[in-house]
């Protein structure tokens, strides 16, 4: 209930213009999925229960026909989880003297199978930990390496070979605070890892996640300050190697556990028979964080804009049409597991539930912040299929300019779902709401991401700019009319290359 009474507020802010009443019934469907009746929507819970139950009644009262496992609307991904439960970790130093490290606020173990319940020893501090910086001088000793996410310095890849070739018994590495196109966020909701039934949870070298604002206590007795190792980093510069003198020592608690989550499908059947084997896939998640470590008092992660607004936006689109076609087959498909890997898309990929040589083109919906005016939008795909120039000429027509990402180095394009079906070879595209640097569209969508992505505070009373809602919401049906309705269906093109 307090979300829903959040909506009406937002509905009724006097700095937004007054929707219209698919933008209103969009909101209200957007409003309902991420309320807290619905816990966050964390992959198999009950809360996520609750909220496949509404969006298959969507999908049955818009006239969409079951297409999911055996004449139902669903299909169960099966699941396995590795998790830390429980830490205690801190940094003693030669007298005896303890600084204790907080579980999540300040370090975050990486879960793994072969994770060790305690651990102990010595620390040197190896810069980026590049293989010309891991020495010998690591052998049995725990790394403490700058994790950089800028070219040119080592990346994680290179940084956990290097270091346990070196011999190291664990690694830490640093939060690159330098980072600032996406910059590093805590506490941590948990740390869970999560993978398809039958295939490995991770296993190997120990590994944590540390905050910057931490390394002053790993720091202790060295004769340097923190602050200066992390300006000399932020400004990519070279970095000495030195001994720490103090000892990390963790105790550790790991729970394993299997689960199975679902995912809603449907379809909207074609209207032309030459093309009843062209079928269009529209996505979005509907799994979310549930519930995780409290930010500002709260611990439930509702997920509004991640993703529950874009399943709702596909409901909504499914209640326009009332069972209307198109002229190709188009599948609704509401993906579980987003936020543990991809898995419910990569899932539906190994098995899917209509034949997959049938998949002509997918849409999907993440990452779509309606904050400020949408004027442009980056387009993931561009330049790699047919089904992007479509989108680029839909948007165009609207006066919404098409871009390609201007942040590669965030990795965007990779992080969602309709990744797994770029790689696949099947013409698939995303969009993020763009902005220009140092514009006001930019401080709000970074304050967004420093405070609500991910986080509790990402709900309703999130300040939507509902005219960016609408305008993007009707971007999509007609993407979506024009793709389904166009004599040629999307293809890959001959000379793309994935970004």
């Amino acid at each position: 209930m307090r979300h829903i009474l959040l909506a009406t507020a937002v509905l009724a802010a006097p700095a937004l213009a007054k929707p219209d009443a698919d933008t209103k019934a969009w909101l209200a469907h957007t409003a309902e999925l991420s309320s807290d009746a619905m816990e966050g929507r964390d992959a198999g819970s009950p809360g996520h229960a609750r909220a496949i139950d509404l969006v298959e009644r969507w999908f049955k009262a818009a006239k969409l026909q079951p297409a999911g496992e055996n004449g139902t609307y669903r299909q169960t991904v099966p699941l396995h989880e590795v998790a830390v439960t429980a830490a205690d970790m801190r940094v003693v130093a030669p007298d005896g003297s303890a600084a204790p490290l907080k579980f999540l606020h300040d370090i975050t173990p990486r879960p793994a199978t072969n994770l060790p319940a305690t651990l102990s020893g010595p620390m040197r501090f190896a810069g980026y930990c590049s293989t010309a910086e891991a020495g010998p001088e690591l052998k049995g000793k725990i790394a403490v390496c700058y994790g950089s996410r800028r070219a040119g310095r080592a990346q994680g890849a290179e940084r956990l070979a290097a270091v346990t070739a070196a011999g190291a018994v664990a690694l830490l590495t640093i939060d690159d605070a330098g980072f600032t196109v996406e910059a590093p966020r805590w506490p941590d909701a948990y740390a869970r890892a999560v993978a398809h039934e039958g295939s490995p949870l991770p296993t190997g070298l120990p590994q944590f996640r540390l905050n910057g604002a931490a390394l002053e206590r790993l720091m202790a007795g060295t004769g340097r300050l923190a602050a200066t190792l992390l300006t000399e980093a932020t400004y990519h510069r070279d970095l000495e190697a030195f001994d720490l003198p103090g000892r990390f020592e963790a105790k550790l608690t790991t729970a394993q556990r299997r689960f199975t989550s679902q995912q809603v499908i449907g379809l909207l059947p074609g209207t032309d028979k030459s093309k009843a084997g062209e079928v269009m896939l529209l996505g979005a998640h509907i799994d979310g964080y549930g519930f995780g470590e409290p930010v500002n008092g709260d611990g439930l992660y509702n997920g509004t804009l991640d993703d529950a607004g874009y399943v709702a936006l596909l409901a909504r689109l499914a209640e326009r049409r009332r069972g209307k076609g198109y002229a190709r087959p188009v599948l609704f498909a509401a993906w579980t597991a987003e936020e543990k890997g991809l898995l419910g898309a990569r899932w539906w990929l190994q098995h899917p539930t209509v034949p997959k040589e049938q998949l002509v083109g997918v849409i999907n919906l993440d990452q779509l912040r309606p904050l400020f005016p949408l004027k442009a939008l980056t387009l993931h795909g561009l330049g790699q299929n047919t089904l992007a120039d479509t989108a680029k000429a839909v948007a165009e027509g609207l006066k919404i300019e098409i871009r390609p990402d201007r942040e590669p180095e965030r990795n965007l394009i990779r992080r969602v779902d309709s990744w797994p079906f770029m790689e696949a070879g099947i013409p698939a595209v995303n969009f993020v709401f763009a902005y220009n640097p140092r514009t006001e569209e930019e401080r709000i969508y970074r304050d967004w991401y420093q405070r609500r992505y991910h986080r509790p505070q990402d709900d309703v009373s999130t300040p939507m700019d509902l005219d960016a809602a609408r305008d993007f919401n009707r971007f999509f049906y007609t993407l979506v009319e024009t793709a389904a309705n166009a004599a040629a269906k999307p293809v890959m093109k001959a000379k793309s290359t994935q970004p």
